[in-house]
């Protein structure tokens, strides 16, 4: 087993780990600290209009997440990843030029082209042993960036808005640089279906796996619709300093880092995986709801923990029982497809979040988000729940 990881995670895969990770980390510190801080005390745009330009990102990234699905099981995935970077690099750019709402969700929207094929690159180099513990290696990794960005760019943001700004653009150069490396074999296409029957097999995929498509929707949406808000909240609701708020964001990073790959090799060991996601869906919406009562910055630190390792219980499972309904070749499009389900919460949450906010308060977001996550519990604890191993076999017949 220990040299089957080690083969999984060999030089190329190595490569490709490296770019996801300076991805997530710039697109953590443009989503959730430099378009809120940027928009609302630069700009002086509301938060409406900054949860609809982080919808937009996610919009133009869920809507082409089945195409990109698509090209990458017929073209170089260097030649894909690299076009998306570049494009995506043009967006960052011009958000130092949008002085109006719709210049300004506009370039977020533009942003979002190139962010889903490195990650559906990374998803179609799962294998089928010790899914959850390979699920739980990419998950640290996209965690260790997306949570690593934000921290740095607030700390940054104290001192100058022109150095953060430059440093993510030279951040997604990088990343665009570094494709440079990537390999240019097109994936093989000796056993690839045509186009129509992939389609009708997921189709058919998707019907067996409908008792999962609440969860895939829901959980999305109730995450996303915290990041337009979160660092007013941070400093309007809870009265804490940006590097306060700094330390949260670690806390919850770190405690969801460090527990995605042990818990992942401990639901491979486990037959029964439901208590993974009930408990650890139960526990995020308790801890949200416990955020918005306006407790003391200590409090909060233990929230923000027990947040972040509940989540690192979720995300292995939840994604190993996705893993197993892709159909062996048509790994693009079956995880574009995938993709594009959970994209849609999160394609309608930052604008729901946005917009609630400005009618009830940010504290009414948290709110609905933990119930968003309650309720996702209560329905896995109630029905049925497939097990992996079976639908393993499916995928391989």
């Amino acid at each position: 087993m220990i040299t089957n990881q080690k083969s999984w995670f060999g030089a190329e895969m190595r490569l490709i780990s490296v770019i996801l990770f300076v991805v997530e980390f710039v697109r953590g510190a443009v989503l959730v600290s430099l378009l809120p801080i940027f928009g609302a005390k630069t700009l002086g745009l509301s938060p409406d209009v900054i949860g609809a330009a982080i919808s937009a990102h996610y919009l133009t990234d869920t809507l082409l997440k089945m195409a990109i699905g698509y090209l990458l099981d017929r073209f170089s995935t260097r030649i894909v990843v690299q076009a998306g970077l570049i494009i995506s690099l043009i967006g960052i750019y011009l958000l130092q030029f949008s002085e109006l709402p719709w210049m300004f969700i506009g370039a977020a929207a533009l942003y979002g082209i190139g962010m889903s094929p490195i990650w559906i690159v990374c998803l179609t180099k799962v294998t089928d042993q010790q899914r959850a513990t390979q699920m739980g290696t990419l998950y640290t990794i996209w965690m260790v960036g997306l949570g690593s960005g934000p921290i740095v760019c607030n700390i940054l943001l104290d001192y100058s808005v022109s150095f953060t700004y430059k440093l993510l653009v030279s951040m997604s150069v990088a990343a665009c640089v570094l494709t440079l490396f990537m390999s240019k074999e097109r994936a093989a296409a000796s056993n690839r279906m045509p186009f129509q029957k992939q389609l009708v097999i997921l189709k058919e995929r998707l019907g067996h796996m409908k008792m999962l498509l609440p969860g895939m929707i829901l959980q999305t949406t109730g995450a996303s619709m915290l990041v337009p808000i979160l660092p007013s909240f941070a400093n309007q609701e809870l009265g804490i300093s940006g590097t306060q708020y700094s330390i949260l964001l670690t806390a919850g990073g770190l405690f969801a880092a460090g527990g995605l790959i042990p818990m992942g090799k401990l639901a491979d060991k486990l037959v029964n995986k439901k208590w993974f996601l009930v408990t650890g869906f139960g526990a995020f919406a308790f801890g949200l709801y416990m955020l918005a009562s306006g407790l003391s910055f200590w409090y909060c630190l233990l929230i923000a923990a027990a947040l972040g390792l509940s989540y690192s219980a979720i995300l292995p499972v939840w994604n190993a029982l996705l893993a197993a309904y892709v159909p062996p070749n048509q790994e693009g499009l079956g995880w574009g497809v995938l993709s594009t389900f959970e994209g849609i919460g999160v394609m309608i949450g930052p604008a729901a979040g946005g917009l609630i906010a400005a009618w009830n308060g940010e504290a009414s977001v948290f709110w609905t988000s933990a119930i968003l996550f309650g309720l996702i519990g209560l329905f896995y604890l109630w029905f049925p729940f497939p097990a992996i191993a079976t639908n393993e076999k499916a995928t391989n017949k």
